[in-house]
């Protein structure tokens, strides 16, 4: 039978305490300025945030009723007059907030009104 016997390779040294302490008026002085940073950084990264002073114009739009069977690609080839069914597909998933493009029969779309 054999043994072995490890050397620890790292002794440490025992640690000085330290000589700063911070008072509870102290802690609170950090505290305060650190969330006086963070809402100053807050704010400038904001401040790239522009709105207008005015509502925009609303796109004119129509009500669809999905029949059984009918998928967005079927409405939006019927729509798409340019031939452009994708960007037809993207605009109705915008004006209805829709994460997929499954549907459901009797559900009401908002779907842009074709213009001839």
């Amino acid at each position: 039978m054999s043994t072995l016997s490890l050397a620890p390779a790292f002794i440490s040294a025992p640690r000085a305490r330290s000589t700063v302490r911070l008072t509870r008026r102290g802690r609170l002085v950090v505290f305060v300025t650190s969330l006086l940073l963070v809402l100053g950084v807050a704010i400038m990264l904001a401040g790239g945030a522009v709105g207008t002073g005015s509502a925009g114009e609303p796109a004119p739009t129509e009500i669809v009723q999905v029949a059984p069977g009918d998928t967005l690609w079927d409405i939006a080839s019927d729509l798409a007059t340019d031939g452009d069914v994708r960007s037809v597909m993207t605009e109705i998933e915008r004006l209805n907030a829709l994460e997929s493009a499954s549907l459901a029969a009797g559900q009401k779309l908002r779907v842009p009104v074709v213009s001839d």
